[in-house]
Protein backbone atom coordinates (compact mmCIF):
# COMPACT_ATOMS: atom_id res chain seq x y z
CA UNK A 1 0.00 0.00 0.00
CA UNK A 2 1.06 3.55 -0.73
CA UNK A 3 1.54 5.93 2.23
CA UNK A 4 -1.10 8.25 0.78
CA UNK A 5 -3.59 5.36 0.74
CA UNK A 6 -2.90 4.43 4.37
CA UNK A 7 -3.63 7.84 5.92
CA UNK A 8 -7.00 9.15 4.79
CA UNK A 9 -7.76 12.25 6.87
CA UNK A 10 -7.33 13.78 10.31
CA UNK A 11 -10.12 13.25 12.83
CA UNK A 12 -11.06 16.71 14.11
CA UNK A 13 -13.22 16.54 17.22
CA UNK A 14 -13.11 18.31 20.57
CA UNK A 15 -11.47 15.30 22.19
CA UNK A 16 -8.79 14.93 19.50
CA UNK A 17 -8.04 18.68 19.52
CA UNK A 18 -7.54 18.70 23.28
CA UNK A 19 -5.31 15.60 23.06
CA UNK A 20 -3.24 17.24 20.32
CA UNK A 21 -2.73 20.39 22.40
CA UNK A 22 -2.05 18.76 25.78
CA UNK A 23 -0.51 15.35 25.10
CA UNK A 24 1.11 15.62 21.64
CA UNK A 25 -1.32 13.02 20.24
CA UNK A 26 -2.71 13.04 16.67
CA UNK A 27 -5.87 11.17 15.65
CA UNK A 28 -6.16 9.97 12.05
CA UNK A 29 -8.64 8.00 9.95
CA UNK A 30 -6.66 5.25 8.22
CA UNK A 31 -7.24 2.39 5.79
CA UNK A 32 -8.93 -0.54 7.60
CA UNK A 33 -6.40 -2.99 6.13
CA UNK A 34 -3.36 -1.11 7.49
CA UNK A 35 -1.55 -2.43 10.55
CA UNK A 36 0.30 -0.46 13.24
CA UNK A 37 3.72 -0.77 11.62
CA UNK A 38 2.42 0.52 8.28
CA UNK A 39 0.67 3.44 10.01
CA UNK A 40 3.85 4.30 11.94
CA UNK A 41 6.04 4.32 8.84
CA UNK A 42 3.46 6.29 6.80
CA UNK A 43 3.20 9.05 9.45
CA UNK A 44 6.98 9.26 9.81
CA UNK A 45 7.48 9.45 6.05
CA UNK A 46 4.69 11.94 5.26
CA UNK A 47 5.14 14.37 8.15
CA UNK A 48 8.85 13.92 9.05
CA UNK A 49 8.16 13.26 12.74
CA UNK A 50 9.15 10.54 15.20
CA UNK A 51 6.30 8.28 16.32
CA UNK A 52 6.44 6.90 19.87
CA UNK A 53 3.24 4.80 19.95
CA UNK A 54 0.32 3.83 17.71
CA UNK A 55 -3.08 2.66 18.97
CA UNK A 56 -5.84 1.57 16.59
CA UNK A 57 -9.61 1.30 16.94
CA UNK A 58 -12.09 -0.22 14.48
CA UNK A 59 -15.15 2.02 14.48
CA UNK A 60 -18.43 0.13 13.87
CA UNK A 61 -20.99 0.67 11.12
CA UNK A 62 -23.81 3.06 12.00
CA UNK A 63 -27.37 3.00 10.74
CA UNK A 64 -28.74 6.27 9.35
CA UNK A 65 -32.24 7.21 8.27
CA UNK A 66 -33.12 9.76 5.59
CA UNK A 67 -36.90 10.02 5.51
CA UNK A 68 -38.27 6.52 5.12
CA UNK A 69 -35.03 5.10 3.73
CA UNK A 70 -32.57 3.27 6.00
CA UNK A 71 -28.91 3.10 5.17
CA UNK A 72 -25.57 2.33 6.76
CA UNK A 73 -22.38 4.30 7.05
CA UNK A 74 -19.28 2.18 6.46
CA UNK A 75 -17.03 1.01 9.24
CA UNK A 76 -13.62 2.67 9.44
CA UNK A 77 -10.37 2.51 11.38
CA UNK A 78 -9.04 5.22 13.67
CA UNK A 79 -5.37 5.51 14.65
CA UNK A 80 -4.20 7.43 17.70
CA UNK A 81 -0.55 8.35 17.13
CA UNK A 82 1.69 9.59 19.96
CA UNK A 83 4.49 11.83 18.69
CA UNK A 84 7.90 12.38 20.27
CA UNK A 85 8.37 15.28 22.65
CA UNK A 86 8.72 18.62 20.88
CA UNK A 87 7.31 17.46 17.54
CA UNK A 88 3.90 18.22 16.09
CA UNK A 89 1.79 18.01 12.94
CA UNK A 90 -0.08 21.18 12.03
CA UNK A 91 -3.14 20.42 9.93
CA UNK A 92 -4.77 23.85 10.09
CA UNK A 93 -2.02 26.43 10.23
CA UNK A 94 -3.13 29.98 10.93
CA UNK A 95 -6.77 29.11 11.66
Amino acid sequence: MNVHEIIRRPVVTEKSTIARELSNVVTLAVDPRANKQQIRSAVQELFNVTVVDVRTIRMPRKTRRVGKFMGRKPEWKKAIVVLAEGQSIEFFEGV
